[in-house]
């Protein structure tokens, strides 16, 4: 794929509004697990770290786009930029493999749930899913299989990595990793469903004014509820461009490069911008904490406002009756 403007541009806009969303939710979910002190809670932190490399990753190829005709890039180069967008969208990935078996772990094993997912144990999964995730996405180096020969100076996926690549990477994680999200998922609906009829037989025999609750059944739809949106969002995100790189891996004359390189690859990268929107949209507690984080900066630019409007010869009791009104109906709505 020869260097475009327009693309460069398209990712450079798109660069910036994944590293910008997934470090707000960042942010807003470290706030949360000091908090809580929530296992769940670091898996989804790890998502939006991994996400946040994507976007750190793909931004160094916006130079490439942009003037790659006037100074070419080095194919060692380029092998390590692909092999690092590789590795953190591996990360991404298995990170929403690893969140998807939590919530199912939770469902499946509610009251051994603690004592299985520690603190201990989650930071042992979370290290062993970066590792793998950078052994996936520098594999091509160290596999001449993989590599692609013919080099033009223009960085791209498939300028430097063979379709055999993923060809193998949807034989061997796409779809099984699809098959286990949809075990999952059918799975777990079973069993909220199976809580959901208990409690409405209790209902109607009167069995809920005692004191036997099952327990975590509202959270069991909620939390198939995002499981379900974040497995719609991968599937959508990642199966159109791996799906048409086996294709090309199988027709050697089929020339799908533009539509892989231009739209496919651009459309599974997006992905990474879906996850804290999703997060943002769908998980309460997440939402929340975003609100509080607004307020909070409204709260501080309306105390600067306040200070330079004193600064620059003193407020009008108008100004002075307006800021405290401001700070009133802000800690209203903190509170």
């Amino acid at each position: 794929m020869e260097s475009s403007y327009p693309f460069g541009v398209i990712l450079a806009v798109l660069a910036f509004l994944i590293i910008a969303a997934n470090a707000l939710v960042a942010v807003a979910v470290l706030l949360l697990i000091q908090k809580n002190d929530s296992v769940s809670l670091c898996f989804t932190l790890n998502l939006a770290v991994a996400d946040t490399l994507i976007g750190v990753a793909i931004s160094g190829l916006v130079t490439d786009q942009l003037s790659s005709s006037v100074r070419p890039t080095q194919k060692t180069l380029c092998s390590l930029r692909m092999a690092f967008v590789t590795s953190s969208a591996a990360a991404s990935v298995l990170t929403v493999m690893l969140i998807a078996f939590d919530r199912y772990l939770a469902i499946k094993q509610p009251f051994r749930y603690y004592q299985i997912m520690s603190g201990l144990v989650a930071g042992a999964c979370i290290a062993g899913l970066w590792l793998v995730s950078y052994l996936i996405g520098f594999l091509p180096l160290g596999v001449p299989m993989f590599q692609e020969t013919n080099y033009h100076g223009s960085c791209s996926f498939f300028a430097v990595f063979h379709p055999r690549f993923v060809l193998t990477l949807s034989c061997v994680g796409f779809f099984p990793a699809l098959l286990l999200f949809v075990f999952f998922y059918c799975d777990m609906l079973k069993i909220a469903s199976v809580h959901s009829q208990k409690i409405r037989k209790m209902e109607h025999a009167g069995a809920m004014a005692g004191a036997y609750r099952p327990p975590r059944t509202p959270s069991d739809f909620k939390a198939i509820r995002t499981v379900s949106v974040l497995i719609g969002s991968f599937t959508l995100s990642w199966a159109p461009f791996l799906i048409t790189g086996i294709v090309r891996a199988a027709c050697q004359e089929c020339y799908l490069y533009p539509v892989l390189e231009q739209y496919l690859w651009l459309l599974s990268v997006g992905n990474s911008l879906l996850n804290p929107l999703i997060y943002a949209y769908w998980q309460k507690e997440v939402r929340q904490q975003l609100y509080h984080m607004a307020l909070g900066v409204k709260k501080g630019l309306t105390s600067i406002l306040c200070l330079l409007s004193a600064r620059n010869g003193g407020p009008e009791r108008h100004g002075e009756s307006s800021c405290h009104i401001v700070t009133i109906s802000n800690s209203e709505l903190d509170g």
